[in-house]
C-alpha cells in the first residue's frame, strides 16, 4: 500500500463514523434506535439486508471456491436470490403488518418468556462467537496488506506489518462507536455506502482483469478447458470445468437444501425481520425483500469474476497438492485485485473488505442489543423506564456486546477450538429454531411445544451425525453402525440437507396435525395486528427522504476521489477509466439528488 491507499482507507472510515454521527440525531426513542421509527425507505432496507450477507469470509470462501471450482460459487450464491424473493412474496408483508418492534417481542407474544430467553441467548453467543470469527478473519486479511514503516506502535515487528491486535481494535472499535450512537439508521446508511463501495471496487477491478487476459472471449475460452478442482480431505479431485454449473459435493439436492435454509434464515433469523419492520408498511417490506433477491440473482457473476479470472491467469499447477490448492484459493480474490489496481484503488478495495465485515457485525449489535434492552431489560424495571433512559440502556448495552465482540475476536486463536464446538453445535439446531418462528407466521395451532422438540430433536440427532457417525466418532466402536457411518462421511451435504432441513420441517409438519385449535400465543399476535390496522400505525409514517440526499453526496465524493486519483504520478496510465469511473458516479449522484429535491418539494398526500 502506498501513502494514497491509506488516505482513502482514512477518509473512508471517517464518512463512515461521519453518518453515524449525523444520524444520531434521529435516536429520540427505542424504537428510533432499534427499528428507525418504521421511517426506512424500502430501497434502504433492501441493500441493507443484502449487505447483512457479507463478510470478509465472502471474499475468502467464496473467492476460493470460485478459483477452484468456478461457476459453481456463483450458481451457490444465487440460492440466496431464489430464498429472498420467496421470503419477499410469503413473509415479508406479514412481519411488518403485526405491528412488533422487535422479532423477539413476536417470539415473546406467540411463544411465552422460556422460548423468549431461549433463543435470546441461544443465538446471542452463537452470533457473538460467529461474528467475532467474522472479525478475526478481517483482521487476517487487512493486516497482511497494511505494511508500517519501522518503529511505527501498531506495528508488528515479526511481520513489519499492522498488527491483528491493533487491527481488530481499530476496524472493530469504529463499527461499535457508530452502531452505539446511530442506531439502525447508521446501520442501514452505513450499509447502503459500504455496498456503493463494495461494488465500486469489484466494477473497477472487472475490466482491467478482463484485458489483462486478453478480453472476455479468451477468458471464456480458457475457463471452459480448465478443470474444476474440489479439495476432499488431503485429496485433489477433478469434476468438469470451470464454467460448470455444478460440480463434487455441490449437487442439485445440496442447492436445494441451502436454498430451503436461507428461505427459513432470511424469513426468521432476527437481523433480517429487522429490516422488515423498519420500513413504513407492508408493501414497502415486500419490495425491499425483492430487492435484496434481484441483487442476488445479478451480482453474484460481478464480485465473484475476479478469482475466476485469476485462474485463467494463474492456473493452480498440475499435480498441486491440496494445502497448495488451498493456499491459493485463499489469496486469490486479492491476488487478483492487487494485479490491476491503481494506486488509491487498493485502499478502496480494503475498504470494501472492511465494508463487508462491518455490515454483519453492526446488523448483529443492533438487533441484540434491541432485543436485550426492548424485551429482557425493560420488563425487568418495576416502575418502567422514560424514553431517553431507554436510549441510553440500548447505547450501554450495544457498547458492552461490542466489547465482548472484540474481546472475543482477540482471543480467537487462543480458544482451543472451542468456538468451532459452540458453532457447529448451534449449526445443527439453527433451523430447528428458525422454522417454528416461520411456520408460526402461517399455523394458527403450533404452540410453543413446537420450539422445544424441534429444537431438541435436530440438536440430537445433529450431535449424533455430527459427533457420532463421523470418522472419529464416539459410535465408532460399533461394528453394527460401520455402513451407516461410511455412508454419512461419503454423502456429507446429502446428510445436512436431510438433518438440517428435512428434518424440522419434518417434525413441525407432524405436530401441526397433531395440534388443534388456536393456540393462544396466535390469538396474542391477532389481537396486536388488529390494534396495529386499526390504529393505521402502519401505514401513518412516511419514508425519510434523508438517506437519498447522503447516499447521493456519498456517490459525488466517491466520484470526486475518481477525479483526484487521476492526479496520482503513479497513475498515468489509468486516468482514462478513472474519470469515466468519476464521471459516471457524478451523473448518478446528481440524479438521485435531483429525484430527492423533487420528492422533497411535491406535497405530502
Amino acid at each position: 500500500m502506498q501513502t494514497v491507499d491509506y488516505a482513502v482507507l482514512i477518509a473512508y472510515l471517517a464518512g463512515v463514523f461521519g453518518v453515524g454521527m449525523l444520524f444520531a440525531l434521529k435516536n429520540k426513542s427505542s424504537a428510533d434506535m432499534f427499528a428507525a421509527g418504521g421511517q426506512s425507505p424500502w430501497w434502504t432496507s433492501g441493500l441493507s439486508a443484502f449487505m447483512t450477507m457479507f463478510s470478509a469470509n465472502t471474499f475468502v470462501v467464496w473467492g476460493g471456491i470460485a478459483y477452484r471450482q468456478g461457476m459453481v460459487a456463483v450458481t451457490i450464491n444465487l440460492m440466496y436470490g431464489v430464498s429472498a424473493l420467496l421470503v419477499g412474496y410469503f413473509i415479508a408483508g406479514r412481519w411488518k403488518e403485526i405491528g412488533v418492534q422487535t422479532p423477539a417481542e413476536y417470539v415473546q407474544l406467540r411463544f411465552g418468556n422460556g422460548a423468549l430467553h431461549f433463543y435470546t441467548w441461544f443465538m446471542t453467543v452463537f452470533r457473538m462467537v460467529t461474528t467475532a470469527g467474522a472479525l478475526y478473519a478481517l483482521g487476517r486479511i487487512l493486516v497482511n496488506l497494511m505494511p508500517l514503516a519501522d518503529g511505527n506502535p501498531l506495528q508488528d515487528p515479526a511481520t513489519g506489518n499492522l498488527s491483528l491486535y491493533w487491527g481488530i481494535i481499530i476496524f472493530s472499535s469504529i463499527v461499535v462507536v457508530y452502531t452505539m450512537i446511530g442506531g439502525l439508521w447508521a446501520v442501514l446508511m452505513t450499509d447502503v455506502l459500504q455496498f456503493i463501495i463494495l461494488n465500486l471496487a469489484v466494477l473497477f477491478v472487472i475490466p482491467l482483469a478482463i484485458a489483462k487476459v486478453g478480453g472476455f472471449s479468451r477468458f471464456f475460452e480458457q475457463a471452459s478447458v480448465l478443470p474444476s478442482l474440489q479439495v476432499k480431505g488431503s485429496e485433489v479431485l477433478s469434476d468438469g470445468t470451470m464454467t460448470s454449473l455444478i460440480s463434487g459435493d455441490y449437487t442439485l439436492l445440496f442447492l436445494a437444501g441451502w436454498c430451503a435454509i436461507h428461505f427459513f434464515m432470511i424469513g426468521a433469523e432476527w437481523a433480517f425481520v429487522q429490516r422488515f419492520i423498519c420500513v413504513p408498511n407492508a408493501a414497502a417490506a415486500r419490495k425491499s425483500t425483492y430487492l435484496f433477491g434481484g441483487l442476488y440473482l445479478l451480482s453474484p457473476i460481478l464480485w465473484l469474476l475476479p478469482p475466476l479470472i485469476w485462474r485463467v491467469h494463474s492456473p493452480i499447477p498440475d499435480g498441486a497438492s491440496e494445502s497448495t490448492v488451498l493456499l491459493l484459493s485463499e489469496t486469490a480474490y486479492i491476488d487478483a485485485c492487487r494485479s490491476v489496481l491503481p494506486a488509491g484503488m487498493v485502499g478502496l478495495m480494503i475498504a470494501a473488505m472492511f465494508s463487508a465485515t462491518a455490515s454483519m457485525v453492526s446488523s448483529q449489535l443492533n438487533v441484540f442489543s434491541g432485543v436485550m434492552t426492548n424485551d429482557i431489560f425493560r420488563p425487568l424495571m418495576k416502575r418502567g423506564l422514560n424514553v431517553p433512559s431507554l436510549v441510553r440502556v440500548g447505547r450501554i448495552i450495544t457498547l458492552a456486546l461490542g466489547a465482548l465482540l472484540i474481546a472475543i475476536a482477540l482471543s480467537y486463536e487462543s480458544l482451543g477450538g472451542a468456538e468451532k464446538v459452540i458453532i457447529s453445535v448451534t449449526e445443527m439446531v439453527v433451523v430447528g429454531l428458525l422454522a417454528p418462528t416461520l411456520w408460526s407466521l402461517l399455523s394458527r395451532t403450533i404452540t410453543s411445544s413446537a420450539v422445544w422438540i424441534t429444537a431438541s430433536v435436530s440438536l440430537l440427532v445433529g450431535i449424533v451425525v455430527r459427533f457420532g457417525l463421523n470418522a472419529d466418532g464416539f459410535l465408532g466402536d460399533y461394528e453394527t453402525l460401520a455402513p451407516l457411518a461410511d455412508w454419512v462421511q461419503g454423502n456429507s451435504s446429502v446428510v445436512k440437507t436431510l438433518t438440517g432441513v428435512v428434518l424440522p420441517i419434518l417434525i413441525l409438519s407432524v405436530l401441526q396435525l397433531c395440534s388443534k385449535g388456536e393456540s393462544e400465543g396466535h390469538r396474542a399476535i391477532e389481537r396486536l395486528t388488529s390494534a396495529t390496522k386499526a390504529s393505521g400505525q402502519s401505514e401513518e409514517t412516511a419514508a425519510s427522504l434523508l438517506p437519498a440526499i447522503v447516499v447521493g453526496w456519498s456517490i459525488a465524493v466517491c466520484g470526486g476521489l475518481m477525479f483526484l486519483l487521476m492526479f496520482v504520478p503513479d497513475n498515468v496510465d489509468d486516468r482514462g477509466i478513472l474519470s469515466l469511473f468519476g464521471g459516471m458516479l457524478v451523473a448518478l449522484a446528481t440524479l438521485i439528488l435531483v429525484i430527492a429535491h423533487r420528492k422533497s418539494a411535491s406535497p405530502r398526500s
